[in-house]
């Protein structure tokens, strides 16, 4: 970083000649896994441009229909592009499809029904499901509500899937089995294609009637394959995470084998709709051109969050996953230890956005959490985690979980401030390895 750059740094922003030190040691050491990032956003790029040119995508499909929405070659064009993408034989894309919580619901009852049995392998799903599938809460239309049961095996104490577990669980009544890929709330690292892959292959030689659901949010364009490409049939995710690429303004999606998205489509509307109406409300152009970019927003997040990694790993703080480990979605968990540092965190991220950044966060009472909640999201599009953020429980161990950027320039300005400003609070782990750095 030349000398211009680094005294509009302190001047305008208050980050001073050591924190832009330790961001610049920790990119140094990290360029080998960039380079790496960058065939796979390369890949991917080629991959999307093949399936828009293949379903020969024009300027008519980002004209909008009104009504009932029969008949959109906008609508219809968008869920043959990320089918394509996801080398699935279809897909749900929608902006009435609220988010990823929403998506996974819809694919979870759409599929399941009384009687049948969910069994999650990945540990406890993430937080805002509990309602959903009636670990928490009641009379509220949950799968439970329903008569659908729940199960689920732990991750052994390497973050791996526990194979003889899910032998065990899976029963006559088990349905679906589903894993999360990314890490949630969780302290553990993203499950990696390859991981799906070989889980998937285990269930079906279990029972090959069993459909394999993958979470894939934070996931998408990690690697050159995804789930559905691996052996999963069905996966699920928000368009405001990685595949609207920071441009599609709300919206989520479920991929995977016709006829399962056929029984998603009729949770969507109804039985004899399905898929035949709704709106896009003009998203089209801002969803398929979000796409389009995923991939390189996705890789500038993915090298911001191992920059992240670094940076907090040289300071001696406790980091999932660590600054070499293989990555399998954008998310970087830091242990700070305390609410206060934590807090420090997300009021430096929230300082660096482009929108909202005079304002400071505060955990609060959010709807699907247990516990209270802390976001740092300055945003174009609220919420949108594939935007630089960064949140976290308010609950022991106080981890702090980093995301997003749409551009690397940002990520990294991101890490760099949330540094400053725990260490403007003298928040700071009091560790020898912080003492020397500053």
């Amino acid at each position: 970083m030349n000398d211009v750059t680094r005294e509009l740094l302190r001047e305008r922003f208050g980050i001073d000649g050591q924190t832009v030190d330790m961001a610049e040691k920790a990119e140094a050491e990290s360029l080998g896994m960039f380079a790496r990032l960058d065939e796979i956003a390369a890949f991917n790029q080629y991959k999307i441009l093949s399936a828009f040119q293949k379903n020969h995508v024009n300027d008519s499909h980002f004209a909008w229909n009104t009504g009932y929405g029969y008949g959109d070659p906008g609508r219809d064009v968008i869920s043959k592009v990320y089918a394509d993408t996801f080398g699935a034989p279809a897909s749900l894309v929608r902006p009435i499809i609220v988010n990823g919580t929403h998506a996974l619901s819809l694919a979870l009852a759409g599929v399941l029904r009384p009687g049948d049995e969910l069994l999650y392998c990945s540990g406890s799903p993430y937080d805002t499901l509990h309602e959903v599938i009636g670990i928490r809460g009641e009379g509220m239309g949950s799968l439970a509500d329903f008569g659908i049961s729940y199960k689920q095996t732990e991750l052994t104490a390497e973050g791996r899937i526990d194979y003889e577990a899910v032998r065990k669980a899976i029963s006559p009544k088990t349905r679906m089995v589903c894993l999360q890929r990314a890490t949630g709330y969780a302290w553990r690292r993203a499950l990696t294609i390859g991981e799906i892959k070989e889980w998937a292959t285990f269930v079906k030689g279990v029972r090959s009637e069993i459909i394999c659901m993958v979470d894939n949010c934070y996931g998408e364009f990690l690697d050159v394959t995804e789930p559905t490409e691996s052996g999963v049939d069905i996966m699920a995710g928000s368009l405001i995470k990685n595949p609207g690429g920071g441009l599609a303004l709300t919206g989520g999606y479920v991929a995977g084998r016709r006829d399962l998205i056929d029984a998603v489509s009729y949770r969507m509307t109804c039985p004899g709709i399905g898929d035949e109406c709704g709106l896009t409300f003009g998203q089209t152009r801002s969803i398929l051109q979000g796409l389009f970019i995923a991939p390189k927003t996705v890789s500038g997040a993915v090298k911001g969050a191992i920059l992240c990694a670094k940076v907090f790993e040289n300071l001696g703080y406790e980091v999932c996953p660590g600054s070499g480990d293989e990555r399998s979605d954008i998310i970087e968990g830091v242990r700070l230890g305390s609410p206060e540092a934590v807090t420090a965190f997300c009021e430096g991220v929230q300082a660096a956005a482009p929108v909202d950044s005079y304002v400071k966060p505060v955990a609060w009472d959010m709807p699907g959490y247990e516990d209270q909640v802390i976001m740092a999201a300055g945003a174009f599009v609220q919420g949108s985690s594939i935007e630089l953020s960064a949140d976290g429980p308010i609950r022991p161990p106080y981890n702090v979980y980093f995301q997003g950027g749409l551009t690397y320039e940002h990520s990294k300005f991101g890490v760099m401030k949330a540094l400053q400003t725990l260490k403007d609070c003298g928040l700071l782990c009091s560790c020898q390895k912080c003492s020397r750095a500053f």
